[in-house]
């Protein structure tokens, strides 16, 4: 009896390396045991660096992906969910590293990740350094895969914003998401079961509605970045799950409170729709859902930060 009776291809394995090093053109750091990081520039160009890390995922985003053969998303998607993080501390990526597992490994679902991991790494700035793949027959579907990321990054000390110094009647900026992102993915497929909805028909954008449903998380790295230094942050949120209110609530003092004004921008259509389709109440949908808000910023009252949405202010409990 060989490996690959037992489901496992090891030539296969080989192969999807092989596609790795081809996309990435770093044939001198994939594939090895580790990944090496030069050090030396930070040393050099960082008074006192501090690193940052983030793990995540795109959860049942990918299952919906799947089923519509629309992929290209989901690789853009991990490095986004990962680099936002670590943003929200100040911090730029170095490096990134992925786990794919699946049941059998296609390589064209493969490659197709990949490609779109190595663009968000293009969008946010980083290096894929390695990552693994695993063939996990019998406790993964042949049909699926599931994605992981893992990034870390870099930020100076004095950059990084402190919670302690928010105070009552500091604004809250907010920055616009470009849909859905990679959150409430489970309640969304709810409601296109339920409803019936056909994901190939055009709702007036010219294209599917799939492609809107699944478009990628929106990469706030570089806009943020224009910032850092030049204005004063007091706090910085990826909203993702559990919606405006409580990732902002994780950045705030246990003392303070946040207002959002929610008709200070306009939510995007899609969660109009979604609301209709699966009757889902409007708490629920802000609770779930980012709303048309993908990112927010905390500053002082006396700071305008242009073409961001003022979306709201820290007050008293």
């Amino acid at each position: 009896m060989l490996y690959k009776d037992a489901g496992v291809n090891l030539e296969r394995a080989n192969k999807v390396v092989e596609i790795v090093k081809k996309i990435t053109l770093s044939h001198d750091v994939i594939g090895g045991f580790g990944g090496i990081y030069d050090l030396s520039d930070i040393l050099k160009n960082y008074r006192h660096p501090v690193l940052v890390t983030s793990t995540d995922g795109v959860g049942t985003k990918i299952k919906l992906a799947l089923e519509v053969d629309y992929l290209e998303p989901i690789g853009i998607d991990l490095v986004a969910m990962c680099v936002n993080d670590i943003l929200t501390l100040g911090a730029s990526p170095l490096f990134f590293l992925d786990y794919y597992a699946t049941g059998k490994i296609n390589e064209k679902t493969f490659k197709v990740i990949i490609e779109g991991i190595i663009e968000g790494l293009k969008i946010s700035g980083g290096q894929l350094l390695g990552g693994e793949t695993a063939e996990l027959p019998g406790m993964i579907s042949s049909e699926i895969f599931d994605v992981a990321g893992f990034v870390v990054g870099v930020v100076e000390k004095d950059l990084i914003p402190r919670k302690e110094s928010i105070t009552a009647g500091d604004l809250i900026w907010g920055i616009p998401s470009n849909g859905i992102h990679s959150n409430g993915f489970s309640l969304v497929r709810k409601i296109i079961e339920e409803a019936g909805i056909d994901l190939y028909k055009d709702y007036g954008t010219g294209e599917p509605i799939y492609k809107e449903i699944l478009k990628p998380t929106r990469i706030y790295v570089p806009e943020v970045k224009k910032l850092l230094g030049n204005v004063e942050i007091k706090g910085m949120a990826h909203i993702t799950g559990g919606g405006l209110i409580e990732n902002v609530k994780r950045v705030i003092p246990e003392s303070l409170y946040i207002e959002i004004d929610w008709d200070s921008w306009n939510v995007p259509w899609i969660f109009r729709k979604l609301q209709e389709w699966g009757d889902v109440p409007t708490d629920e949908m802000r609770r779930v859902f980012n709303m048309g808000i993908g990112y927010v910023i905390i500053t002082p009252p006396s700071v305008k930060l242009e073409g961001f949405f003022e979306i709201g202010r820290v007050t008293e409990k």
